[in-house]
């Protein structure tokens, strides 16, 4: 798959995209959270990338939002399933469904939206989505004990790029391995030229390195998961409140025990031997200091309770001899010097439990010439830290390999584990939304020139039928609670005006129309008892002028109109209002030049007007007309019937008050103006 065949992406996102693993794969996948770890891709550009990765795969090249109020509903739509998610990744995810006009894309999404419709929405999965969030690489981590040994440069390269967590040093011979070898804790030799090598040191002959990074650096996989470690429990934490942890990718006691191993840096945790070594390690000086002076204090003690008398021949010899108090102490108090450092001896291997043959090192410690204070031997010290060392590296070394071992086939599982939570949370959303808004999975027909139940209304009308249908549609974009929202019956095919009085909800039906449609081409649910749709090439929705335009704008409105009835077949157009733009007995000689165009390409069209007796008029073809009916006034507010009445100019807000005057008041007067109505 051609990266750059994707629409959107150029050649700087395919060169970032290209850094994943599979790059082909992930896109494919539509997976937002995958593709966002791209270099420099953001969630909001893979959300982008991935729609285009649609778009291709089912070869929908169109563009179904013609116009700005088109667009403007989707965003509407798609901020009410936003507000219903949990995590940043749901609410992008989201952005991949859009408004299509292939077959194969409106039945993937409707696939997909029929099965998240079914879930259940508990709020104690809400809650644990909280913390979910996608995986995310950690820095590269230095690992400064181990380095990979190569004689050849292109082996060198490659190892550079493969494993950049350690240094690739260049070798020679036997003899640059054996430098390295007391250089490094341990060393990798590439080579296999060097097998069988036999040099002193931690040194393996391991030609096969690069391919098992989880052997030649464990730390690179311990870091993901320590990283990572509050997004995996998250995860876990959502399929065991959603009830699908027997399902989940990844057995879950396994994968928390396996964490529980893993200090949040990415070292050992939890292992007796290993923190006793460390400990050692770091505590090696102190624990010399604190030993030395309990062997002082031993000592001084002896020092204080004994008499020590030295006769003059013998006090006369010693000082000819330049005796020292270590001279003294050799000779008087042997035996209480021997059990000061057998005391300071004991003390350090308490002090560092040190075991039997740790001992014995650190027995070199102390013992040297008698001295006051109790002096250690520094090399012994450093012998025994060298040593204590060794043994915490092998043993680090160890647990991070049989850890890494462990984790290494959870690496793939957990990634699923993951994106099937945060995926829950797009499913959840839909649900929510099909479920606050009594929504119903739609029928999305394919175009049929010939069809016209859907314009008659006729509850069966099915394959086929052009144009929409909506049967108990409610809007949730009016400024009312959606419970309150009167339920609204309609049904076009072709070329329709809409009447009805000011305020009866002319425009709303549009927007319901216009909303229905939309989510219907997205593949999604819409708030409606039942509803069939055409499948639209095109939704070209203008909302109502806000004034006369002038000359130049009306001119450029005109060309629009102009360039949208050239090949208008398989468009819906929805027009609120257009006699707005220009003086009402032209503005309906237009609208029915417009009306005709579109009726010869057998358009979809509602257009809202005041004007439509004088449109039909001014038509050279029967134009369908339905109305928005008042049924009269009510301490002065409209009653209305919102469901638009097939056939039927709906009557004018000044003819109902015209005509309440007639009843309430009587005369001539009224009577004479309600008859020029």
């Amino acid at each position: 798959m051609e990266l750059e065949a994707i629409p959107g992406v150029g050649t700087k996102t395919a060169a970032a995209l290209r850094e994943l693993d599979d790059p082909a794969a992930t896109v494919e996948s539509g997976d937002v959270a995958a593709i966002a770890r791209a270099p420099g891709v953001n969630e909001a550009r893979a959300a982008r990338i991935a729609r285009g990765a649609i778009r291709r795969r089912h070869d929908d090249e169109g563009r179904v939002l013609a116009t700005d109020r088109a667009r403007e509903l989707y965003r509407e739509a798609i901020d009410l399933l936003r507000e219903r998610t949990v995590t940043d990744y749901a609410a992008k995810r989201l952005e991949t469904f859009y408004p299509s006009a292939s077959a194969s894309r409106i039945a993937e999404a409707q696939s997909f939206a029929a099965a998240a419709a079914e879930r259940d929405p508990d709020p104690a999965v809400r809650e644990a989505l909280t913390d979910c969030a996608p995986l995310s690489d950690p820095p590269t981590v230095r690992v400064r004990d181990r380095c990979l040994a190569t004689a050849d440069a292109e082996t060198l390269a490659r190892a550079e790029a493969a494993v950049p967590e350690l240094s690739v040093e260049t070798v020679e011979d036997a003899r640059d391995i054996s430098e390295l070898g007391r250089s490094y804790a341990s060393v990798i030799v590439l080579d296999e030229s060097f097998a069988g090598l036999d040099v002193e040191g931690d040194v393996v002959v391991r030609p096969d390195a690069l391919e098992t990074p989880a052997e030649t650096v464990p730390e690179r996989l311990l870091t993901f998961f320590a990283e990572n470690r509050e997004r995996l429990e998250a995860a876990a934490a959502v399929h065991e409140a959603a009830g699908t942890a027997a399902d989940a990718p990844v057995d879950l006691d396994r994968l928390r025990d396996a964490l529980s191993r893993l200090d949040d840096d990415g070292t050992i945790a939890g292992d007796a031997e290993l923190d006793r070594l460390t400990a050692a390690v770091d505590d090696l000086d102190a624990a010399v200091s604190t030993a030395a002076s309990v062997a002082d204090d031993r000592l001084r003690e002896a020092i204080r309770e004994r008499d020590v008398t030295i006769e003059g021949t013998d006090f006369l010899s010693l000082v000819e001899q330049g005796a020292r108090v270590d001279s003294l102490l050799d000779r008087e108090l042997a035996d209480e010097y021997d059990e000061a450092v057998d005391a300071a001896r004991d003390h350090l291997a308490d002090a560092l439990r040190l075991e039997p043959e740790e001992a014995e090192l650190a027995e070199r410690v102390f013992g040297g010439d008698p001295s006051f204070p109790v002096d250690h031997d520094e090399s012994a010290v450093s012998r025994l830290r060298t040593e204590l060392s060794a043994a915490r590296d092998r043993r680090a070394a160890k647990l991070k390999a049989d850890l890494a071992s462990d984790l290494g086939d959870l690496r793939e599982p957990v990634e699923t584990l993951v994106r099937d939570a945060l995926e829950l949370d797009v499913e959840l959303a839909i649900s929510r939304f099909a479920r606050d808004f009594d929504c119903v999975l739609p029928e999305v027909v394919d175009p049929d020139a010939e069809g016209d139940a859907a314009a008659e209304g006729d509850a069966d009308a099915g394959d086929g039928a052009k144009g929409f249908r909506i049967e108990g549609g409610r809007s949730p974009l009016l400024d009312v609670d959606f419970a309150d929202a009167e339920p609204v019956d309609y049904a076009v095919s072709g070329a329709t005006l809409l009447s009805g009085v000011n305020s009866g909800g002319k425009t709303s039906t549009l927007d319901l129309v216009a909303l229905v449609v939309v989510l219907a081409q997205m593949g999604l649910p819409v708030p409606a008892e039942s509803a069939t749709v055409e499948r639209f090439e095109e939704i070209h929705y203008y909302a109502k002028s806000q004034g006369t335009l002038d000359a130049g704008a009306f001119e450029a409105t005109l060309r629009d109109f102009g360039d949208l009835v050239d090949g208008a077949d398989g468009r819906l157009v929805l027009v609120d209002e257009l006699e707005s733009i220009t003086e009402p007995g032209a503005s309906a000689k237009i609208i029915a030049g417009i009306l005709e165009a579109l009726d010869d390409q057998h358009a979809t069209a509602v257009f809202v007007s005041h004007l439509a007796r004088e449109i039909r008029d001014a038509a050279d073809f029967e134009v369908a007309v339905d109305g928005i009916e008042a049924a009269g006034l009510a301490d002065g507010e409209l009653r209305v019937n919102r469901s638009p009445k097939k056939g039927h100019l709906a009557r004018s807000t000044p003819e109902l008050i015209v005509e309440k005057l007639a009843d309430d008041r009587g005369g001539e007067f009224y009577g004479d103006l309600l008859e020029k109505f």
